[in-house]
């Protein structure tokens, strides 16, 4: 699953990327400032460039919640849903049955530009973070859904059954996030993308040549250490591993 990214452009070159502009000039700022690790569990604020309007780059809150919800609600809900991953990812088979996501998959999807993502590699029950990057310069494009709840937009990462790269590191849950090329992102966010255009998407895999993956500080789990610092992006090496 995708519970843990980064996200250290600053918004011009996202925007540059993404040939897209901030929707809200105020919070330029505020989300120029690099976070090296973004817990998804407290649900921050990521940018998403979202269907209904792919021109922009909108603040979302990380964790999807029915449209049903009030934004007061919202707090309780997501206490509630933890026990179900607090709707920070989203099974891309499950996208077309599920009472949440389908009623966005036709209209309300999304892109999610980030650094870099981080995955879990157990090894003899101990648990050893691996990060994901690009190996070009920007962001990666993962694959979303959200819903809007008054002025508030919440968002979910889809995941799929693992590549043989994301087996071998994510060797317990066997899944890896949706991560869309730049071809497929335009066409993630057309309205005119039919189901099987939707299905193709959600099967395809991302070339594992453009990814840089190796294993970080196991501070990254820790509730009791700040882990949003530079250095968490380092490698790290550890004997007892042979991935």
């Amino acid at each position: 699953m995708c519970f843990h990214t980064s996200q250290i452009q600053k918004v011009e070159q996202i925007e540059n990327q993404y040939k897209v502009k901030l929707s809200d000039k105020s919070q330029r700022e505020l989300f120029d400032q690099p976070r090296y690790h973004i817990n998804g569990f407290t649900h921050s604020h990521l940018l998403i460039i979202p269907q209904e309007k792919p021109s922009v780059l909108a603040a979302a809150t990380w964790g999807i919640a029915p449209e049903s919800k009030k934004v007061s609600e919202l707090k309780a809900y997501y206490k509630e849903a933890v026990k179900f991953g607090g709707g920070l990812n989203a099974r891309a088979e499950k996208t077309f049955e599920h009472f949440l996501y389908r009623q966005s998959i036709f209209r309300k999807r999304c892109v999610v530009p980030v650094s870099a993502f981080f995955e879990p590699h157990d090894h003899k029950g101990k648990k050893y973070p691996f990060v994901f990057k690009p190996k070009s310069e920007g962001s990666l494009s993962l694959a979303g859904l959200y819903t809007r709840i008054d002025n508030k937009v919440t968002f979910t990462i889809l995941t799929q059954k693992a590549s043989p790269l994301f087996a071998r590191i994510h060797n317990k849950k066997n899944r890896q996030p949706v991560i869309l090329n730049a071809e497929q992102a335009d066409h993630w966010l057309d309205n005119d993308l039919k189901e099987g255009g939707i299905e193709y998407l959600l099967k395809a895999h991302f070339d594992e040549d453009q990814l840089n993956t190796y294993a970080v500080s196991t501070d990254l789990f820790s509730p009791k250490i700040d882990s949003d610092v530079e250095e968490i992006l380092n490698r790290v090496e550890y004997e007892e591993l042979e991935v």
